[in-house]
């Protein structure tokens, strides 16, 4: 039999903890962690192998991901006749409905969209093809209409690849604003040790509420690299109260996982973050990503917490 307790720690931060029987009548309590499927992101296309695109795909990965241990389904849409990435309202609604329909799966939705901006040789603030700068209303269009329980909230700006990613502060509080007036909580992506200050700033005035949720991104070119050294030091810098997760792109992807879940925190998966379970071997899809998520997650004594958990975890009731 399975007793469920809910525990706090020091800082705030819920654990649940669960009675697992051994031989002879002993008990281990077994702590749960928090994961996330990064469905699709704004990188690759159809020639990366079950890469989803249309909001079938996209809908149908997260379900799959959620069979294998996945809690949140963090989610970007794209153009279903190019792939590239998009902020068209029906395609967020269709998928959106598609998952509720079928799961109590938490919703996660992407609000970094409408922030790519290129500038042109010839003009420093002429916008070169490939940028996507938007107004902040439309950048949470789907969240106030949709009203996810979560969405992604990017703090800052940064060089981010080959463009940069624009998040100019007052547009930032402008949408901390509104998210919080539709009732969602916003997860606070942060990509260097400095956009944890701004963060701060939103917690001390009021635009977002505590505790917080923090996403630590690591390893994105040009943000703060994927060392289990950074990711203490940026655990280090969160207010005390924040309840966080991390990740890693690429060939940290792996790494980092196991990384945030020996440091305490939540973990984030997926074919936004990396197309491959290992050197040289690329996934079958999200599921295949969660599985090995899930492996290494018991391999560390704990165990994946589903939706409901991860709902008293991440303070969502």
């Amino acid at each position: 039999m399975v007793f469920q307790i809910s525990l706090t720690d020091s800082l705030t931060r819920p654990r649940i903890l669960y009675r697992l029987p051994l031989k002879q009548g002993m008990c281990a309590m077994v702590e749960k962690v928090v994961v996330t499927v990064s469905v699709t992101g704004s990188f690759g296309d159809r020639s990366v192998p079950r890469l989803p695109i249309t909001p079938e795909e996209i809908a149908e990965s997260a379900l799959e991901a959620q069979e294998a241990g996945a809690a949140i389904a963090h989610l970007h849409v794209r153009d279903v006749k190019t792939g590239k990435p998009s902020m068209e309202f029906k395609l967020y609604e269709e998928v959106v409905q598609r998952i509720r329909d079928r799961s109590d799966m938490i919703l996660n939705l992407s609000t970094g969209a409408g922030a790519r901006f290129i500038p042109t040789d010839a003009d420093p603030v002429g916008m070169a093809p490939g940028s996507t700068l938007s107004t902040p209303k439309k950048r949470i269009e789907h969240v106030v209409r949709l009203k996810p329980e979560i969405c992604s909230l990017d703090v800052a700006s940064m060089n981010f690849g080959t463009h940069v990613f624009v998040n100019y502060l007052p547009h930032v509080e402008w949408m901390a604003e509104h998210i919080q007036e539709a009732g969602v909580r916003p997860e606070l992506e942060v990509f260097d040790i400095g956009h944890i200050e701004i963060a701060n700033h939103l917690l001390r005035t009021g635009r977002v509420t505590r505790p917080p949720l923090f996403q630590l991104c690591m390893g994105v070119n040009w943000g703060i690299p994927a060392t289990s050294h950074h990711m203490v030091m940026m655990k280090q810098a969160l207010p005390p109260d924040a309840i966080w997760a991390g990740f890693g792109v690429g060939e940290t992807a792996f790494n980092m996982l196991a990384q945030s879940v020996l440091l305490g925190g939540n973990v984030r998966i997926g074919m936004e973050d990396t197309w491959y379970l290992e050197k040289g071997r690329r996934a079958n899809g999200n599921k295949e990503l969660v599985e090995k998520a899930g492996h290494i997650i018991r391999i560390l004594g704990k165990e994946p917490a589903t939706p409901e958990e991860a709902r008293e975890l991440l303070r969502l009731r």
